[in-house]
This record gives structure tokens, C-alpha cells and sequence, in this order.
């Protein structure tokens, strides 16, 4: 019988039930990859991230979807540092590796915000549109850039972003690639929304991972580096940005929902 600690943290939120929630395991050696996706499998969350320290302020991390290990996940990332930092009071760094984009470096802000260094990951636009996206839309495209997590589907207005439906059974044709549709936005910067059937399930709460490609994209679009979104999902969140040329800077707030222990058979 093996006994975890798990703590179930609501990220990219100042109040309990919005953004998007992440089960953070912190482990002594790494359980079989088999085990750790059954239990992101049962805890049934956009992602459970697994962390195994290192030294002091060095962490390597994994995730998990419901379905699969992904390369990188910022929501998780911010749930992880929360209970880290709650746990390491001393920490002001938290320093990560995680196989697929590396070195990831996190700063507890004065102002409560945690403040994320993640690699830039512009998108760049195609022009051969994939007709399973076209099809999987239920509002035409009025641009379409890819980076190496998603197709970025550009809409003139957020009231299409707010609008839009998606036909799944097409969008799940794109993998490994996921699918992010975005626009200007009156009160915030920009606003998104994240589909990705192929990955984890039908639409993600708050995705962080995809601002590395949507920030600077905005940048360039608004000729400023500093910006407020929002991902208009039914929970939604607000990620503050900061883009330089070769990171992007995502900062967020936390909640703690629930710790407790879990015991699987092993």
C-alpha cells in the first residue's frame, strides 16, 4: 500500500471554484509512469503534477491529463510552486526541470502573485489550413499561426471567441496539436479559449502553457509587452504577461481547495 499526499489547488484565481483546478503529489522517487497516470486518470482534473525535489530550491516536475503525460503545463506549474512555497516558507525561487522545455524558473511576487519564466513560443502563421480545424469551427478563421503546442485561431472580435462551438470529433484529427482561438478584448488585453480533445478532454479552464504563444503574439499585435488576458472559459482566470524575446513571464494568483492523502496498491 502506498500512501501520497496530494493538495488540489485552484490556479490563475484569487477565489475558490475559478480558474483551473490541479492536483500537486510531491514524491520522494518517481512511481511508475503507469501508476501516475491512473491516478491523474481518477482524480479526473486537467492535469495532476508530480514533483520530486532535487535539493533545497530544485524540483524536477511532471504532468499528467486525464489521458496523457504532457510536455508542459503552466496552471500546474503555478498550483505546484503554491504548495511549495507554502510548505518551503523560506523559498523566494523555486527552480523546475521538466524534460521537454527544460529549466523553468518561479518567483513568489510581494503582491501574492506567482511570477512564471517560461520559454517564448511565438506561433507563426500557415496558410494551409488543416480542414479538420475548418470544420471543427463553428466561426470561420480570420488567421490561423501554429506553434509546436497549437493552432492559434485568430477572431476579429471576442464576441466570436465567446461564440464559438467546436465539433470535437474533428478537432481530436489535429493531434498532437491542440487548438486556442483568441481576440482583442475591451476590458483585458486579449481573451482565449483553449479546445483540446486530443490531449485531455473538451475545453480547458485556464491554460498557461498556451500564453508562451499567445503573449507574444499579442505584443507584436499591440506594440506592448505587458499585458492582461483573460481565458473566457466558464471558471476563467486572468494571467498576467510580460514578453522579452526569448521568455515569457506569466504571473497568477492560487487557491487551495483541498489536501489530504491518497493510498493505492501497488
Amino acid at each position: 500500500m502506498l500512501e501520497l499526499n496530494v493538495n488540489i489547488v485552484d490556479a490563475f484565481t484569487d477565489v475558490a471554484f475559478k480558474g483551473n483546478s490541479a492536483a500537486v503529489i510531491i514524491i520522494d522517487e518517481w512511481l511508475p509512469v503507469q501508476l501516475m497516470q491512473s491516478i491523474a486518470m481518477e482524480h479526473n482534473l486537467s492535469e495532476t503534477a508530480f514533483v520530486k525535489q532535487v535539493n533545497d530550491d530544485h524540483f524536477e516536475i511532471r504532468w499528467f491529463s486525464p489521458i496523457t503525460e504532457v510536455d508542459f503545463c503552466g496552471h500546474a506549474t503555478l498550483a505546484a510552486s503554491f504548495v511549495i512555497f507554502n510548505v518551503h516558507q523560506h523559498l523566494k525561487t523555486i527552480n523546475f526541470y521538466a524534460k521537454a522545455v527544460g529549466d523553468l524558473s518561479v518567483t513568489q511576487q510581494s503582491d501574492g502573485y506567482i511570477q512564471m519564466m517560461f520559454p517564448n513560443r511565438s506561433p507563426k502563421e500557415i496558410t494551409d489550413i488543416p480542414r479538420a480545424l475548418l470544420d471543427g469551427l463553428s466561426i470561420k478563421p480570420v488567421q490561423v499561426l501554429l506553434n509546436d503546442q497549437a493552432y492559434v485561431v485568430i477572431y476579429d472580435n471576442e464576441a466570436d471567441v465567446l461564440a464559438v462551438e467546436t465539433v470535437n470529433e474533428q478537432l481530436i484529427k489535429l493531434a498532437p496539436h491542440d487548438v486556442v482561438v483568441t481576440a482583442k478584448s475591451e476590458e483585458y488585453d486579449f481573451i482565449s479559449r483553449y479546445f483540446w480533445p486530443a490531449n485531455g478532454g473538451d475545453e480547458d479552464p485556464v491554460t498557461g502553457s498556451i500564453h508562451t504563444g499567445l503573449a507574444p503574439y499579442w505584443t507584436e499585435k499591440l506594440n506592448k509587452t505587458d499585458l492582461i488576458a483573460y481565458q473566457a472559459s466558464k471558471r476563467g482566470g486572468k494571467l498576467l504577461c510580460r514578453v522579452s524575446d526569448e521568455n515569457v513571464y506569466i504571473s497568477g494568483k492560487a487557491v487551495q481547495y483541498l489536501s489530504g492523502k491518497i493510498t493505492v496498491q501497488i
